[in-house]
């Protein structure tokens, strides 16, 4: 149990809050494309299955995404005061270990992929190499937050897609939020390493542009998102559940905006970790209860 919890931490699966509700908005937004719900039972036998794939789908691509960020910045992570304490720098879990739980998870994601449907598979390379490459790219180009954004951003169309099969303008709608969304927040996170990367020539947002222009341009960032908000309650002809969604989330980014100073680093991580998993879980359960009630 002990080796279980490293892992965890070594991945922080607490952190998978935050794109999995949006993934969980796709699935249904594809089970009401498919067939209106006629009960519960239906919908578990018909579909039950496919949920569990997506879900093996979401937590073995997450693990494998973080796992393999942890190894190729293990010697970074070292010399970082803030990321010292992580598993493989302390020697809690080797690095040769850690590749190999990369490696594990990597193809169990192939598989799951495979036991949903051919486009599925046939894309989980694709997925597979966004995620992964994003461990890269904080080595030549500022640009990482937004590749970050984008390889969350697959939670709601693939798992749109486990269901039907086909892309719809919907659920991309609900990826290029969660793509702004998530980009706005990691400049948030990166402004904590300001001087670290710039010492160690890395890049980032924050290290570009200073901690004044990067917060600025997290917000533009979380202003594109709310408006995507907006876009996709007209897109999807939602009802009064989603409006309180929506004005639940905006105020969430709205409030960790104003947490979070070029000055005062102080409460990023109530601005990363809290405020963004209560904003993805309310969000998402006003969503899905706008779908289900209004959409049958």
């Amino acid at each position: 149990m002990q080796a279980v919890n490293k892992y965890l931490s070594l991945v922080k699966f607490s952190h998978t809050i935050f794109a999995l509700p949006f993934a969980i908005i796709g699935f249904v937004l594809g089970v009401m494309q498919e067939e209106k719900i006629q009960h519960s039972l239906s919908f578990l036998q018909r579909y039950g299955y496919k949920f569990l794939f997506v879900l093996v789908c979401m937590i073995t691509a997450r693990n494998a995404a973080m796992a393999f960020n942890r190894y190729l910045d293990r010697h970074f992570d070292a010399l970082n005061p803030r990321t010292a304490i992580r598993e493989i720098p302390k020697g809690e879990i080797a690095a040769k270990n850690a590749l190999l739980f990369v490696i594990v998870n990597c193809l169990l994601f192939v598989a799951a992929t495979f036991f949903l449907n051919n486009s599925c598979f046939y894309l989980a390379p694709v997925a597979l190499f966004v995620i992964l490459f994003y461990s890269y790219t904080k080595r030549f180009t500022a640009l990482c937050h937004l590749v970050l954004g984008l390889g969350l951003s697959f939670a709601p169309i693939g798992a749109y897609l486990a269901v039907v099969g086909k892309f719809d303008i919907l659920p991309v709608i609900f990826s290029l939020i969660v793509l702004f969304w998530v980009s706005g927040f990691d400049i948030i996170y990166a402004l904590q390493d300001e001087s670290f990367d710039a010492s160690q020539k890395l890049h980032s947002i924050p290290v570009y542009l200073g901690k004044s222009k990067a917060l600025l341009l997290s917000r533009t960032l979380h202003c594109i998102c709310a408006i995507l908000i907006i876009v996709a309650g007209v897109v999807g002809t939602f009802n009064w559940l989603f409006i309180i969604a929506a004005i639940g989330f905006i105020a969430m980014l709205v409030f960790q905006q104003m947490l979070v100073k070029p000055n005062d680093l102080s409460k990023v991580n109530l601005a990363f970790m809290t405020s963004n998993g209560i904003a993805s879980v309310v969000f998402a359960t006003f969503v899905i209860a706008d779908i289900l009630v209004f959409k049958k």
